[in-house]
């Protein structure tokens, strides 16, 4: 049987272990590329003074091939032979390791086992229900998390030495790093990719970045890797007409491109892009030991129209504007992963309303287990925006996320995406003048804490950073030196850890046994009061106010119980103003009574016995 039968039939999940460049003996490597039209193929590097003609591969089971000594470290290319007899140097696709940006050749490098310390980590993973489980999620950019003082990056081994305890300490359960393969250009973030298979030596080496995965998991904390399979970046050394033709994209005016982008589409009807495309996705989970992948962009790959105007895409054979083969492809996609990693988080960013992408296949899904609720960002973030005085209009923005909260296993992003270009950082969102920016952030975030579905915000929220993010600098430290956002930061802890610790604000977040409204519609104060329930019916109730006023004594409905105060934004502690709150809210006749500072969120907790239901009843105003 042809080794590389599996990869021609689109069903490899190790190609990475066929194709590149592999240690075979002292001092000797392996080197294999699959360029189907190439006329000839030769491996060029510092092992034979960049000679093309040197060491020309040989033509075996449709893969090109060579054996040859070389050294760690050392650069090379494959040096591809057109048909028209033109020369491309293309770094190689399954290439370990990549020499620093802005050099483009591929690394010779042993693939040598790595001594893991993470196995009672992974043995709990095994067991564990993620449905149930809490799950926030510290978004970051490695090259712009923290910095040296003369400007330099943090390596994966530095990240290691104070992320990790940062993370821990601020009470977060999981880190997801903006994309980390090879990339050439810093301000891309990491979305445009030549190295699909090297992790970026902006940061260190291979070995590096395992070890800062290994750290993370000692520490406790899971580590997803945000990958992406919707594009490929157009420089000469990537994957773009890799051998003189479409191998990687297609050939398809129609499918090729995304010209907004500048970058080049996946063939995805294509068997050996496929092999590549699900090894890669196996290989960060099975050899780095990331516990999650989210998937970029989904949306561009689901739809032929994907930002295409009339007369630039043709409609599927059935007539819609569906994309059959990238359909088809991440439902293989998502059962080859789960295959090798069963634990594993597969999110998708998804932003349009596509059927079952977080079903499982054998229902007609898409196969992922999570999705971003792009809709509840979009709407909750204008609803911050909006002026107080015209919140009355828009107050379905915070509930309308209710109606279809169930239909997909959702995640709650406040991710990158929503600080940069032009969009003002989070706290720059808010309305009102600067202690109320303040304050409605802090009750945003204890909104999007109690919301049903998994937590995720970027880095920088806890500083409650003026600026916008940029990838080319260090967060806001700074920031920190004044009390106003120190105190920010203790609510941001204290509002994780709290998460973390009240299984009613995560268990039961797929199904309204985990939820119940008690006042969702009164649009004239801006007030939301709804609970959140665990299996064993223990209940944490979360008082809402996103009005720029003081509300006393008011009261809605509510079963007998006591209900003890387990967060308050508006703590001095946390920046607030110290309005009285009660310690306890006990209801008693059927309503209770609360003090509601301005700009804040109060969470309340009741162990299992009583249930409640309610509406308003009267509102006191200062």
């Amino acid at each position: 049987m042809n080794k590389f039968t599996e990869f021609y039939n689109g069903n490899s999940v190790d190609a990475y272990k066929l194709l590149g460049c592999h240690k075979v003996g002292e001092n000797r490597y392996h080197f294999a590329v699959w360029a189907p039209n190439a006329k000839e193929v030769s491996v060029i590097g510092d092992f034979n003074n960049w000679l093309v003609n040197h060491d020309k591969m040989a033509l075996e089971d449709g893969i090109w091939q060579i054996t040859l000594d070389a050294r760690k470290g050392d650069c090379y290319k494959f040096a591809i032979t057109t048909q028209s007899g033109g020369i491309l140097y293309k770094a190689d696709p399954y290439a370990a390791y990549s020499e620093l940006r802005p050099k483009t050749a591929s690394v010779v490098w042993d693939d040598q086992p790595y001594l893991w310390t993470d196995g009672d980590w992974i043995a709990k993973q095994n067991k564990k229900d993620v449905y149930r489980s809490a799950v926030n999620i510290y978004e970051v950019h490695a090259g712009s998390w923290r910095r040296h003082y003369d400007g330099s990056l943090y390596s994966y081994r530095d990240l290691a030495k104070y992320l990790v305890p940062y993370v821990k300490k601020m009470g977060y359960t999981h880190v997801e790093f903006l994309p980390l393969a090879e990339h050439p250009l810093d301000a891309s973030w990491g979305y445009q990719i030549t190295g699909f298979y090297a992790p970026t030596s902006r940061y260190g080496t291979p070995e590096d970045l395992k070890y800062l995965v290994d750290k993370f998991h000692k520490a406790g904390i899971g580590v997803i890797l945000d990958w992406v399979p919707a594009h490929f970046c157009k420089d000469a050394q990537g994957l773009m007409e890799f051998d003189g033709t479409c191998c990687y994209e297609s050939a398809d005016d129609f499918k090729k491109e995304h010209k907004s982008w500048g970058t080049r589409i996946f063939d995805y009807s294509r068997y050996e892009v496929q092999s590549f495309l699900i090894s890669n996705a196996v290989y960060w989970l099975k050899e780095f030991h990331f516990d999650g992948l989210r998937v970029d962009a989904v949306a561009s790959m689901l739809y032929l129209d994907y930002d295409r105007r009339d007369g630039e895409w043709r409609p599927n054979k059935w007539g819609g504007k569906e994309n059959l083969e990238a359909i088809d492809f991440l439902k293989k996609l998502s059962c080859k992963v789960f295959e090798a990693c069963p634990y594993a988080m597969f999110v998708a960013e998804e932003s349009t309303a596509f059927p079952k992408v977080t079903h499982p296949t054998y229902t007609g899904g898409l196969g992922f287990n999570f999705k971003w609720n792009m809709g509840w960002m979009n709407d909750v973030l204008s609803y911050m925006q909006t002026d107080t005085l015209f919140r009355i209009d828009n107050h379905n923005k915070l509930t309308f996320s209710m109606c279809y909260a169930y239909s997909e296993n959702y995640i709650l992003p406040l991710s990158h995406d929503e600080v940069v270009h032009m969009k003002g950082s989070l706290i720059n969102k808010m309305f009102g003048d600067y202690d109320t920016k303040f304050g409605q952030l802090k009750a945003l975030l204890g909104f999007q804490y109690a919301h049903p579905g998994k937590k995720l915000n970027f880095m920088g929220v806890e500083l409650a950073q003026w600026n916008e993010w940029s990838e080319s600098k260090e967060l806001d430290w700074m920031l920190l030196d004044y009390p106003k956002h120190d105190a920010h930061r203790r609510f941001v802890m204290q509002l994780n850890k709290t998460y973390k610790k009240y299984k009613p604000l995560y268990q039961v977040d797929t199904s309204w046994e985990g939820f119940k409204w008690l006042l969702p519609d009164d649009a004239k104060n801006s007030v939301l009061v709804f609970e959140r329930i665990d299996k064993k019916g223990n209940v944490l109730l979360a008082v809402i106010n996103f009005s720029i006023y003081d509300y006393y004594n008011y009261g809605f409905e509510l079963e007998e119980g006591e209900y003890s105060l387990v967060l308050n934004s508006d703590d001095v502690d946390f920046g607030g103003k110290g309005v009285h709150v009660e310690d306890k809210i006990v209801a008693e006749k059927g309503y209770a009574y609360v003090n509601m500072p301005s700009s804040s969120v109060q969470y309340y907790y009741k162990p299992a016995g009583k249930k409640s239901v309610g509406k308003k009843k009267k509102t006191t105003e200062k």
